[in-house]
């Protein structure tokens, strides 16, 4: 039998940016799926990896957290879109809410999202902060 953490981690969406591309229309889907909504079942899904990089098109500021969360606020949750056109709902970090908007270019990385209790799991996964002008 396979432990908690061991489970996540095997789930390579899960820490990673990787979704499924229909070889028959190209449509990116994430979180993966197993079949293309529009071929059905005359399409064929293949892993590929996403940039990381997209675009807030929408977004809230928490000020009232759900339990587990309290420490956070007040904390940024987006709509993004990514370059290859799919859509994650993310915590926005390393920004103030105010300077948080829309349009606004930015790129995942690699976080703490939850511990689960004193001594408990700690639970990583992907959020994204600002990309800095070049």
């Amino acid at each position: 039998m396979s432990s908690i953490p061991r489970f996540w981690r095997n789930m390579k969406s899960r820490y990673n940016l990787i979704g499924k591309r229909c070889t028959r229309c190209g449509e990116i889907y994430f979180p993966p799926r197993n079949f293309c909504t529009n071929c059905r079942r005359r399409g064929e899904l293949e892993e590929v990896q996403l940039s990381g990089r997209g675009e807030v098109v929408s977004y809230t500021v928490i000020r009232t957290p759900p339990e587990g969360f309290e420490r956070q606020a007040p904390y940024v949750m987006a709509l993004v879109k990514l370059d290859e056109g799919v859509m994650v709902t993310t915590q926005i970090v390393d920004v103030s809410p105010e300077e948080v908007e829309i349009g606004m270019r930015v790129e995942s990385v690699f976080r703490k999202i939850q511990e689960d209790g004193e001594a408990g799991l700690i639970y990583y996964g992907f959020k994204f902060k600002p990309v800095k002008e070049e």
